[in-house]
């Protein structure tokens, strides 16, 4: 598969779906994650660095706003400035006070997701710690929060220096919820990543075994198959995407990047 040709499929993906794309984003390695996370303590201390760097860097009618004293109003902020990071740091505060654990992992979910917007590495494996504090502070009040368990073992696996104890803890999890989205999709981007095509296949078709409405499965169907060879059935996900997605922009898309494939199958 030529260049252009992946970068116009996933540009496809990505006007469907954000988050496809985000798994794709190159990771740190282990030592420097590891040599980041030494420092890292059960506090938000090092995050608030880059969040005062942040502040620092705002033009002078935009720091006002950022010292507000309502918390929503910060968090609605930074999220507006394409920060998340930074909101995600204001939104901790706000959880902390509430001490729920549903808040807690949304507070979790948040950083984890700041990471793919992230361009500075050093913030990287601090927000990975973040997250995880977060999750297990919302498992002391839920301990058997299967999804919160997904997620922070998805944290040990993407920025802590020992991955396969995330690894571990999602290989258990899949003992007794085998049929659980979120855990099969976990694994199948862990197989993306490490370019094991016919692993991830394996995990994308059994999410849409599990839940046939998550039709963004079928994108990441494509995307693997086209990677491993198969244009073919890189074709049929793609037709079966676009058979079942509502936004016509995005059909009128795929139907050209179809048509493209079909012209290299000929």
């Amino acid at each position: 598969m030529t260049k252009v040709k992946k970068t116009q499929l996933l540009l496809i993906v990505a006007a469907v779906v954000l988050s496809v794309l985000l798994y794709f984003v190159p990771k740190r390695s282990d030592t420097a994650v590891e040599k980041t996370l030494t420092n890292v303590s059960d506090n938000t201390g090092t995050i608030e660095t880059f969040v005062n760097a942040a502040k620092t860097n705002l033009s002078a009618d935009l720091k006002p706003k950022a010292e507000d004293k309502n918390l929503d109003s910060i968090i609605s902020f930074w999220d507006k400035n394409k920060r998340p990071d930074i909101a995600s740091f204001y939104f901790e505060k706000k959880v902390s006070g509430i001490n729920k654990s549903v808040d807690w992992f949304k507070a979790g979910d948040r950083y984890y997701y700041s990471v793919r917007f992230i361009k500075d590495p050093e913030e990287k494996p601090l927000l990975y710690s973040s997250a995880m504090r977060c999750y297990e502070k919302g498992l002391k009040l839920e301990p058997n929060n299967a999804d919160a368990k997904i997620m922070l073992a998805s944290c040990l696996v993407e920025g802590s220096p020992d991955p396969m104890k995330g690894i571990s803890m999602l290989r258990e999890i899949e003992k007794t919820d085998s049929n659980n989205v979120t855990l099969q999709l976990n694994f199948a981007f862990f197989s993306v990543r490490s370019q094991q095509w016919d692993k991830a296949i394996r995990r994308f078709e059994k999410v849409l075994q599990i839940d046939s409405t998550y039709i963004e499965a079928y994108l990441h169907l494509a995307d693997a198959f086209e990677q491993s060879g198969q244009i073919s059935k890189t074709i049929e996900m793609l037709e079966k995407y676009k058979s079942k997605t509502d936004d016509a922009m995005t059909r009128e898309e795929i139907g050209k990047y179809i048509e493209q494939l079909k012209q290299n199958i000929k």
